[in-house]
């Protein structure tokens, strides 16, 4: 059963992805697309469950690798061409011509009135480019953007500041300004028009009554999966002294998601980006939930603000959940590990769990449980520690550089857009290697990450670096990551007496 739930969670996130994204991208039907992607995960589950037969990992690997460069091919010929310039040729790529991927951070303004070049003139662009601080070269019209290109003279802060601040003067709120790089690391301005405008002045309502309810639902799921969890048979989940049994583990996943979601609600808002309300999604099975998340609704300024915002989740999650684990663990005991293969670490579990798994796990095992912690032994977790290690497996996911998860936004805004990209390629490979060989259980999350985008949306300023206090933090984050994830290695095993 729990294949076939595994199975529909990567068929149904990989259909809305899909739906969302390639849909307007490509000629090639994306449901087309969504059954290739498919064939490795139902091919695989087939096997487990109605041939009992297990496929060896090297021809899964196969059958991926052949979905997959099969279902890009398919993309990249069907490719919708844009539309051809206005009035300037010979221009170089922009950002929005690079790769399918990185074209899905287009905003609806897509369905907006083509600008009219009468309407947006040179000689009105000259007025808002100084040329002390961007020397305008050349003016390409699009349907849906103006890329100006020409020689930046200022600090990128400050020079898109003053432009910013002319094309409101000239344009009022039509347009929004981004300052991007180009291939060859040259800046370049584009005005696109901006969605506020279009919906003038409808105010986006809040739910507030809708998030209320996905959180109370959210506390019964996690209750009852947490009961079920120390040993509550289904039957007993309406016995309130039964249900109390779970929480802990609810509790302690609410504070963890809770957290991690709110901190980046206030620190959005702090900045003066709008965003919705935390929601919480509940789920009536295995966990209990699927996370939470809050939608920005307003483009990020520049990369600065990415970071803080990227960064301010992971670090209030881990920092609970680092707590609950720590704490747990004092409440937690040493035992026999189950019969199964020698040598290797027990998959995680709401009992067991062999702290081998992750090299964080084994040093905080042995700082709190010392020298009751035998060799070769694994954890019996309370739950409240579960709640706490598996806070931190969350936290890892979405640290993960990787498009718009918050590891691909802080990779994005310490190396710029492009860097941050090619690390996501390189990084989907990465995980799908330690899933393949180590860490099994990263399978599902490393099928998932190749239908994610590897490519970030920009800031508005996506030029302006950050400070090297951000980018120190950045890359502390980005380590603890690794401790995570990570099993130990057989050296460091022995140096913690866990072989």
């Amino acid at each position: 059963m729990a294949d076939w739930i595994l199975l529909a969670l990567v068929g149904s996130t990989t259909y809305l992805l899909l739906q969302k994204s390639v849909a307007r991208l490509s000629k090639v039907p994306w449901r087309i697309l969504w059954l290739v992607m498919m064939i490795p995960p139902l091919l695989w589950v087939l096997g487990r469950q109605v041939f009992q037969y297990e496929m060896p990992p090297l021809l899964m690997l196969g059958l991926f690798l052949a979905s997959y460069f099969t279902s890009m091919t398919l993309a990249r010929r069907g490719r919708l061409q844009p539309p051809p310039a206005g009035s300037q040729a010979g221009v170089e790529n922009t950002p929005a011509e690079r790769d399918p991927e990185t074209e899905e951070g287009e905003e609806e303004g897509a369905a907006a009135a083509p600008i009219s070049i009468s309407e947006v003139s040179r000689e009105k662009l000259n007025r808002c480019f100084p040329w002390n601080v961007f020397y305008l070269q050349s003016v390409e019209y699009r349907p849906q953007a103006i890329i100006c290109r020409g020689n930046l003279r200022a600090d990128p802060t400050e020079a898109y500041e003053q432009v910013q601040r002319n094309v409101e003067t000239t344009f009022g709120k039509r347009f929004l300004v981004v300052l991007q790089e180009g291939f060859a690391g040259k800046p370049f301005f584009a005005l696109v028009p901006n969605p506020a405008a279009r919906r003038s002045l409808t105010r986006q309502k809040e739910w507030p009554l809708l998030a209320l309810g996905l959180l109370l639902f959210t506390f019964w799921t996690t209750l009852t999966a947490g009961a079920q969890a120390s040993g509550v048979s289904p039957d007993r989940l309406l016995h309130l002294p039964s249900l109390l049994k779970g929480l802990p583990y609810a509790v302690g996943i609410l504070a963890i998601l809770g957290s991690h979601e709110g901190i980046r609600y206030w620190v959005a808002r702090r900045h003066g980006i709008k965003t919705s309300l935390p929601y919480f999604i509940p789920v009536p099975f295995v966990l209990g939930t699927f996370g939470a998340f809050i939608e920005l609704k307003e483009p990020v300024p520049n990369r600065k603000v990415l970071f803080d915002i990227a960064v301010a989740g992971p670090l209030a999650g881990s920092l609970v959940a680092l707590t609950m684990l720590l704490v747990g663990l004092v409440f937690s005991t040493p035992g026999d590990p189950p019969a199964g293969p020698e040598g290797q670490p027990t998959p995680i579990s709401f009992h067991r769990i062999d702290p081998r798994l992750s090299v964080l796990l084994a040093i905080l095992a042995r700082l709190v449980l010392g020298d009751q912690l035998q060799p070769g032994q694994v954890i019996d977790l309370h739950p409240l520690a579960f709640a706490g290690w598996l806070g931190l497996v969350v936290v890892a996911f979405n640290l993960v550089p990787v498009g718009q998860l918050d590891g691909g936004h802080i990779v994005h805004a310490i190396y710029g857009q492009q860097m941050g990209a090619n690390v996501g390629r390189v990084t989907r490979w990465l995980v799908l290697l330690l899933a393949l060989t180590v860490q099994p259980w990263l399978l599902l999350w490393a099928l998932l990450l190749f239908v994610i985008t590897s490519a970030d949306e920009p800031a508005l300023n996506d030029v302006a670096e950050l400070d090297e206090g951000r980018e120190l933090l950045g890359l502390a984050i980005l380590s603890w990551l690794v401790l995570i994830l990570l099993p130990v290695p057989p050296f460091l095993q022995s140096w913690l007496g866990l072989a």
